[in-house]
């Protein structure tokens, strides 16, 4: 059983300073195929960052990558590609020695060089927001080694809102609580913080009878 606590923002703000550069010179790199806007979303946009010191696989941020026009000259595969290749030739100038091309996302990871654990890590989604406000990502199938842009399961729909009325309602403590319990319980390594969280939401929404 892991032991996880919240990282200060002291602790974490340069750290998100140096991502947010990594991510505009990711910007330029691929400028001459398509622009994207982005956002840090999940624990790393509401100081809900967490960290287990007796484990090797430090804190996570999580960035959505949103790119302008996407079904307009790119395949999902091409782009996914191209913003592979942008931080894979990218992050090894801030530090980053490890990247990953999984499911859901890209990941870059910040080794510690003494004791090869992870310091921290970034997972990339690229997405797209739809007009009937539900979200696509691109997904890689590991099975046939294609790409395709899939819908984001039910449990991220109207996320906002039900955070909104959490917090309006005193249930914020209890969210953050619950969060920390679900981190420290997790046995699939495969599940991003982002889905936990996810998790939580629905978890206290259904506790306390949101409608």
């Amino acid at each position: 059983m892991a032991d996880f606590y919240y990282v200060t923002k002291e602790e974490s703000r340069e750290v998100k300073r140096e991502l947010i550069n990594l991510i505009h010179d990711v910007q330029n790199y691929v400028r001459e195929y398509f622009t994207f806007n982005f956002s840090f979303i999940g624990s790393s946009a509401r100081n809900m960052i967490t960290y287990d010191e007796d484990s090797n696989i430090g804190y996570d941020f999580d960035v959505n990558i949103e790119v302008n026009d996407p079904e307009e000259e790119y395949t999902a595969a091409q782009i996914r590609s191209i913003i592979f290749d942008a931080l894979q030739e990218i992050s090894p100038e801030y530090g980053y020695q490890k990247i990953e091309n999984s499911t859901s996302v890209i990941t870059i990871k910040m080794v510690n060089y003494y004791s090869s654990s992870i310091c921290h890590s970034c997972d990339f989604a690229v997405v797209y927001n739809c007009a009937d406000g539900q979200q696509q990502y691109i997904r890689l199938n590991k099975e046939n080694d294609t790409y395709q842009w899939v819908y984001r399961g039910k449990g991220y729909l109207g996320q906002a809102s039900k955070i909104e009325w959490l917090k309006k309602n005193g249930y914020w403590s209890e969210v953050r609580s619950h969060y920390l319990y679900k981190k420290d319980n997790n046995d699939n390594p495969d599940k991003h913080s982002r889905a936990i969280f996810a998790e939580t939401i629905n978890e206290i929404c259904i506790k306390h009878a949101y409608k």
